[in-house]
């Protein structure tokens, strides 16, 4: 529901801000600052309002913003860049709902689980009466669905723009921005990659290729999102990982909806990127790929094999087979068959040898026959992928495979649980106990017990919490295996290698402030976080930029009033 202090409806952010006009945060620096002389004996009251402005303020800026994110790696690296512009300008990052003035919810359409998590929150918003953004696919395909009505929408291309919809939605305001992104008439890969953000691992960097992808499979949403393929150049992507290294990154994550697909549409191809990639890595540094649909891949399976044997490229790749049934996958219209699902994987097994194949499988999707779903098991007993994300189908809104005969529900559940269960039948990594392998370690485990590394093949491998290990390239024994994961002891005369360039950024600082704005914003980007660890800095900054903000209001209304005075003047003269 919109705002009780919204007394209309705008269609779209360009009623308020057209292209032409100048961006928030630019109008904020680029003001002089002009500050109304104040009486004496009013002084210490005024100095008191600055410092204090009330807690209901409408002033943008100075508000505690609570973000959720869904989805994949391309859905957190959005997440990522909209927290970081929105901290640089000054806003909060809170990791309290309940203590943000304002919730941004970032949401994934792919499953129908996801949006009902999604909606959800939304209820909960309303019902605290929090302002709320929304992003992320779901609103950017289906925007004008009945929950989403008088709420303030910013589109998956339109992220360099949140601080905008976040600022008029502080005011009362309902705003949309969906557009795409185009130079000259042709689409872009989305905003821009030097943006500011807030990495929620310091030690990991995830960039977006591309946005959108080539095909038309019959069960997707996503498409209806993101669009067709809009790949960014191949010398911003390097750029890109230059400034990661040079903030203490140590692992690289490339994503996209389909990274096989990368630079057909600038007349480039992603092993032509990856080459220009490794060249920047520092050593001791990794970079990961993101997932690849198989017709793209196998085009390039030579090159590939040559870069995933790279010292400074995991030795992993997830390609989606979704079902070991050719009539099956010509209903999705996946554009390839099991054969070549196959080759692939027989070529990449060959070529780099231990190489971790992960897979994507679809059960229950319509029309698939009890043997169509014996050859998918069939598939996994053979290949015993170390990695396989099992998904019940889901019919999504508005795509053709929600108009399809639908397999009842108890179908689909029960072969979910047969192919989990044949999943769940190998250990991947048993005989991999006594081995010596090198990890590097970038996560803390879930359960706050370890510290997660992963070997040359991003297999997950647990160590001892040792603070000094956080963002190391170390030695292990492995001596104990799981279902997902190893366990190694750190070999004691072995060393430590750090392969990060400089000091990794702390956790919540913005990075990728441009040297300029740093400047104007008179702090260094470690004091604007969201995190306690900053403390008295951050409170300081966030002091300095009420007063700022304040100032800068108070200036506009005087300004406001001598050129209003001006004209009054000069319309009284010509009329003596």
């Amino acid at each position: 529901m919109p705002s009780a202090s919204c007394d209309s409806l705008l269609d779209d952010i360009e009623d308020i801000v057209s292209q032409e006009d100048l961006k928030p945060q630019d109008r904020h620096f680029s003001r002089k600052h002009v500050v109304p002389k104040v009486r004496k004996r009013n002084t210490q009251k005024y100095l008191q309002d600055e410092n204090s402005p009330p807690s209901n303020s409408t002033i943008p800026g100075i508000q505690k913003i609570w973000m959720r994110t869904w989805g994949c790696s391309h859905n957190n690296s959005d997440g990522e860049y909209m927290a970081g512009q929105l901290a640089a300008y000054g806003y909060e990052i809170t990791e309290n709902a309940s203590d943000a003035d304002l919730w941004l919810l970032n949401s994934c359409t792919v499953k129908n689980p996801a949006e009902d998590h999604f909606r959800n929150s939304i209820k909960k918003a309303q019902e605290e009466n929090k302002k709320i953004v929304l992003a992320g696919c779901v609103p950017q395909a289906q925007p004008r669905q009945d929950y989403l009505k008088g709420l303030s929408i910013i589109g998956v291309q339109q992220i360099d723009r949140v601080v905008e919809v976040v600022e008029e939605t502080i005011k009362g305001h309902s705003v949309r921005l969906l557009g795409q992104k185009k130079n000259n008439g042709k689409r872009l890969g989305g905003a821009p990659l030097d943006l500011p953000k807030i990495r929620k691992n310091p030690l990991i960097e995830i960039i977006s290729i591309n946005t959108g992808c080539l095909n038309a499979c019959t069960y997707c949403k996503t498409k209806h999102a993101r669009g067709n393929l809009a790949s960014y150049p191949i010398d911003e992507l390097v750029d890109r990982a230059k400034q990661s290294f040079q903030e203490g990154v140590c692992e690289i994550w490339l994503t996209s909806e389909d990274t096989g697909a990368y630079g057909r549409d600038i007349g480039t191809n992603l092993p032509a990127l990856l080459w220009k990639l490794v060249e920047v890595i520092p050593r001791g540094a990794m970079l990961r790929l993101g997932m690849t649909n198989p017709p793209y891949i196998l085009e390039h399976l030579e090159e590939m094999a040559k870069i995933l044997n790279h010292p400074r490229v995991y030795a992993f790749l997830h390609i989606p087979v979704q079902s070991a049934s050719d009539s099956v996958l010509t209903e999705m219209r996946r554009e390839y068959c099991v054969a070549d699902f196959k080759r692939v994987v027989d070529f990449l097994k060959e070529k780099v040898p231990g190489i971790t194949l992960a897979t994507d499988i679809i059960c229950g999707f319509p029309g698939e026959t009890d043997q169509d779903f014996q050859e998918t098991v069939k598939l996994v007993e053979e290949y015993k992928f170390p990695s396989l994300f099992i998904n019940q189908f889901y019919p999504r809104p508005g795509t053709p495979a929600a108009k399809m005969a639908q397999i009842p529900a108890q179908v689909k559940k029960q072969r979910t649980k047969d192919l989990s269960r044949v999943f769940h039948s190998y250990n991947p990594y048993d005989h991999k106990i006594g081995e010596r392998q090198q990890v590097l370690v970038t996560e803390e485990s879930f359960d706050s017990k370890f510290y997660v590394a992963h070997n040359r093949f991003y297999e997950q491998v647990l160590v001892p919490k040792d603070p000094t290990f956080m963002g190391k390239m170390i030695e292990v024994d492995i001596y104990e295996s799981g279902k997902h994961f190893m366990k190694g002891q750190p070999v004691s005369d072995a060393r430590v290698y750090t392969p990060s360039i400089s000091k990794p950024l702390a956790k919540g600082e913005v990075s990728g402030l441009p040297e300029e704005f740093r400047n104007r914003l008179g702090n260094h980007p470690s004091s604007v976080s969201h995190t306690s660890a900053v403390g008295r800095d951050f409170a300081s900054s966030r002091m300095a930029l009420r007063l700022q903000n304040l100032r800068r209001d108070r200036a506009l209304r005087v300004s406001v009033g001598l050129a209003l005075l001006a004209l009054l003047l000069a319309f009284f003269c010509q009329n003596l």
